[in-house]
């Protein structure tokens, strides 16, 4: 029997480099997963995974309570509703039901019964498209893709041009990081291209690159738990 419960101590720090871990069996065959944390029951907790459709691989129809993140790593999801390649950042509120495939194959970033309250919003970006705006510090830019004053989370994509930084910082409500593209840093080492990183409520670090990166940044979806 499948072990419930991973890395599901959100007080602690959490650094995982997805390249390196093997795929899983999922519920459906020719879609396989690497899950990166899991609070609850193996299928019916609250989860994020790298996911990959194999090509011509499908899920069945289901409904996704307390929402669903996607982010598109690879290649192109689709599901009846349309097509989404690579670089689409997708947020289905609660209620929303559909069945996912893919054609030729993808791979995605995925977070599941992190998003409560039938008022959200459904979000899809093509970020490939949007305009990124500048930050406060040279060199760094930000893609907001979810913040709505109602509810708590703040996600968006920041890009650090070469030899950029941010000195140190606090995350009053936690932070989550992948690592789309290039090398991100912090004191706790350098993080190549598909590294996912944790840090609990109260923590703080600085951030910084060498040769330049973009990261997929969620902060204060922490503070309850």
């Amino acid at each position: 029997m499948e072990a419930v419960g991973l890395h599901d101590d959100f007080t602690q720090t959490v650094i995982m480099q997805t390249a390196h871990m093997d795929w899983q069996e999922s519920p459906s065959p020719n879609v396989w997963r690497k899950r990166l944390d899991l609070a609850g029951a193996a299928e019916a907790g609250r989860v994020t995974s790298v996911v990959r459709y194999d090509p011509n691989s499908k899920f069945p129809t289901h409904p996704h309570p307390d929402g669903e993140e996607i982010f598109v790593l690879e290649g192109v999801f689709s599901d009846e509703h349309g097509d989404y390649p690579a670089g689409t950042f997708i947020l289905h509120p609660e209620g929303f039901s559909h069945a996912p495939f893919s054609k030729k194959g993808c791979v995605i970033f995925v977070k599941l019964r992190q998003y409560p309250g039938l008022t959200r919003k459904q979000i899809i970006i093509d970020t490939n498209a949007a305009t990124w705006q500048a930050s406060k510090f040279d060199g760094i830019e930000m893609l907001s893709l979810y913040r709505e004053d109602e509810h708590p989370e703040d996600v968006h994509l920041t890009k650090f041009a070469a030899g950029t930084s941010v000195p140190m910082h606090l995350h009053t409500g936690g932070e989550e990081i992948f690592v789309l593209d290039g090398v991100f840093s912090d004191e706790a080492g350098d993080h190549a291209a598909g590294t996912w990183l944790r840090y609990p409520v109260g923590s703080s670090h600085s951030d910084w690159t060498d040769e330049g990166c973009v990261i997929y940044v969620k902060k204060n979806h922490l503070l309850e738990l």
